[in-house]
């Protein structure tokens, strides 16, 4: 990197001003910032099984917070991938342990959906739908966030985005849910 970019430490080292929060799946497959082809800096990452957003996890509402408060992000990005464990153990009833109280929101939304995934006879593509349609329920808790909301309320200019990522191309796919307002938040279909 130093050899192409001589300043690139020292700039890095000065403080970060990323356009982007990037809340995504743990799993080591899908890395933020390679994935969207941006280097250091550029992104601020929140990372969990399942990029579940819940309004009782502090660690989540802190990075959001600090992103769009402090960091005046332009672009907040949800971002699942197609294949997830997390939504495929919460389908399948797979009992982990702990880890099923944290997919347990997932569960609620997988009942609340339970008639657009049960037509779909294929396994592997019932669950690709399943974290598609995840993605857009964490998108809504996003934009019921009160540092979003007040965000926009203040005119701040800031987006939400809801996005997956294909293990099998390493492509992103827009899943054409794009909220920068309360009025388009508020617009979203129940998930």
């Amino acid at each position: 990197m130093q050899q192409k970019h001589p300043d690139f430490f020292d700039d890095l080292a000065e403080g970060q001003n990323p356009d982007y929060l990037w809340i995504g799946c743990a799993d080591s497959r899908v890395p933020a910032s390679e994935v969207v082809g941006l280097t250091a800096g550029d992104m601020f990452v929140h990372r969990n099984v399942a990029n579940i957003v819940l309004h009782t996890d502090l660690n989540c509402q802190s990075v959001l917070q600090y992103a769009v408060q402090v960091l005046k992000v332009k672009h907040v990005i949800v971002c699942g991938h197609y294949g997830c464990g997390g939504v495929t153990s919460a389908y399948e009833g797979t009992d982990f342990g702990l880890i099923d109280n944290w997919l347990q929101p997932i569960q609620d939304v997988i009942e609340k959906n339970r008639d657009k995934i049960e037509g779909i006879d294929n396994r592997k593509d019932k669950i690709n739908r399943l974290c598609e349609i995840n993605v857009k329920a964490q998108v809504k808790n996003v934009c019921r966030s009160p540092f979003v909301r007040k965000a926009w309320e203040s005119g701040q200019n800031l987006s939400v985005h809801g996005w997956i990522y294909s293990l099998e191309d390493g492509l992103l796919n827009d899943l054409d849910l794009c909220i920068s307002s309360n009025d388009e938040a508020a617009s979203i279909s129940e998930v």
